[in-house]
């Protein structure tokens, strides 16, 4: 393949892998609008969100042997046909259900080209100074399109309707289809290589059972029987997945990867660096457009000042990983990150009653927000670098799909506990005005639509207390983050420090 053809054909699933990076952050500044248009309960809120990492995750490990078996270039164009298709319903559901199930299958389409566009890279790019430069370029495409989600969906909603920032999807698929007919390798994979949709399966109903028990215990009214169940189903599944792959000859996971301290570490960085940028500018995003009234579109540009830190941070730790080791910027860069959550909550305008600078001037936000982004950076690709460089040469496309997955892990994670959180607080702490409707209770959004029926007066008490307890939640959910962030530092700082075991294994014959 030509030099040319090679780079043309980066562009190309680099342009599959940004539209599934923007349809992790896109419904940020669209869900207050799309939750008012479809009469979404808070519950069917955290599943519009929660649907598609949920089930992306649960394929991707399986999606990859599949790719290995019947070909990554079918994998990618099958995954783009599925996107698209899936993209047009969600953009006209007439109702949240039909939106969260369009959104499951968005997710197919997801997991479906994810291995296949990494594993394209590897197949074309056999120079690996070249092959090191795409992987990168890659990678950056995954932070880019997590950091410009809010803001598309925010310039979207501007000026189109919510369904918009689906329907924008349907163009960048039908080119890529046609530039990765054209560009990519062919062939038929190997059919040797099997493929375990059950152990697929095992997996994704144990993280349904758990995302569902954690939303279930947050919530004022908790049904202690069906979070035991979804926990019974989350250890029924995991364990039978972790014997299935005992057994196999060629498991989706190899348990013997997690041995290596630095390859632990790394997995460990990477969701915990996504956990913190999903959980934030999910929680900022709403504040910055319900409690501060900001437009969709400038909430979006405001949080982008994640970005504005993580990507030349990102860069920077590329190019300083194997002089200096992982350590220093894994735990350093979760650390920083931590550092900049809290400094958001300091200079968030409104929350922090002794430090209220400027109320009317959501700027404030920005500083804290770059530096958590810088911190989160230099963990993420450092992360990524660590795992890659570390796990052996046959297992290099098994620890691309842990990779992978501990992202859609952390990003899941991050939105079902810490959204789960904010809710869930806010319905505990919120004390209603009399004579308001006890709706008013379950969210901010319904709290807003309960104030537009009431006088002035009264809504103004109604929203006053509203906010306040939203700000409760967003207080503890930050809170949350600066921990959780703290403690991987201080987790990755330790395993880092161990001496990685001996590479005894070896690639099994074919």
């Amino acid at each position: 393949m030509t030099s040319s053809r090679r780079w043309w054909l980066l562009g190309t699933v680099a342009a599959g892998l940004l539209l599934i990076s923007v349809d992790m952050t896109v419904l940020y500044t669209a869900l207050p609008t799309l939750t008012e248009d479809l009469h979404a309960d808070p519950s069917q809120k955290l599943w519009i969100i929660n649907a598609y990492p949920l089930v992306m995750a649960g394929l991707l490990l399986g999606a990859g042997t599949l790719g290995d078996r019947i070909g990554h270039k079918r994998m990618f164009l099958a995954g783009l046909v599925l996107f698209g298709v899936a993209s047009t319903v969600a953009a006209f559901a007439s109702s949240p259900t039909v939106l969260i199930a369009a959104r499951a299958f968005l997710a197919i389409g997801a997991a479906a080209m994810m291995p296949a566009t990494l594993s394209l890279i590897r197949t074309t790019f056999e120079d690996e100074h070249e092959r090191n430069i795409a992987i990168g370029i890659w990678g950056t495409m995954s932070v880019v399109g997590i950091a410009i989600g809010p803001i598309l969906g925010g310039f979207l909603l501007e000026h189109f309707w919510w369904g918009s920032v689906f329907l924008i999807n349907v163009p960048v698929v039908i080119l890529a289809l046609i530039a990765g007919a054209v560009l990519a390798p062919g062939g038929s994979g190997r059919s040797d290589r099997p493929w375990d949709l059950l152990a697929s399966l095992q997996v994704m109903a144990a993280l349904i059972g758990l995302v569902y028990a954690v939303k279930e215990a947050t919530q004022p009214g908790r049904d202690p029987l069906a979070i035991v169940i979804a926990l019974l189903v989350a250890a029924v599944g995991f364990t039978l997945f972790v014997r299935r792959q005992r057994r196999q000859a060629h498991p989706l996971i190899d348990f013997a990867l997690l041995r290596d301290p630095r390859i632990l570490s790394g997995i460990v960085a990477a969701a915990l660096a996504m956990f913190a940028a999903a959980g934030i500018q999910l929680v900022l995003t709403q504040r910055l457009q319900l409690v501060m009234d900001l437009t969709p579109l400038y909430a979006g540009l405001l949080v982008a000042a994640f970005a504005v830190g993580c990507l030349p941070s990102g860069i920077v730790a590329g190019s300083l990983v194997h002089r200096t080791g992982p350590r220093p910027l894994i735990a350093g860069g979760l650390a920083i990150g931590a550092t900049g959550a809290l400094l958001t909550l300091l200079l968030t305008p409104g929350v922090v009653p002794f430090l209220d600078v400027h109320p009317d001037h959501p700027l404030w936000i920005t500083p804290g927000l770059a530096v958590a982004g810088a911190g989160v950076g230099l963990a993420m690709t450092a992360a990524s670098a660590t795992i890659m460089s570390n796990a052996p040469a046959h297992r290099a496309g098994m620890a691309a799909s842990v990779e992978e997955v501990s992202y859609e892990l952390g990003s899941l994670s991050g939105v079902a506990i810490l959204g789960s959180v904010l809710g869930s607080l806010y319905t505990a702490t919120v004390h209603l005005p009399p004579d308001t409707p006890g709706t008013a209770a379950e969210s901010l959004d319904t709290a807003r639509s309960a104030a537009a029926e009431l006088p002035s007066g009264q809504a103004d008490v109604l929203l006053d207390a509203a906010h306040s307890a939203f700000d409760n939640g967003y207080t503890l959910t930050l809170l949350i983050t600066i921990a959780v962030l703290a403690a991987g530092g201080i987790f990755t700082a330790r395993h880092l420090s161990r001496p990685a075991p001996a590479q005894t294994e070896k690639e099994p014959a074919a």
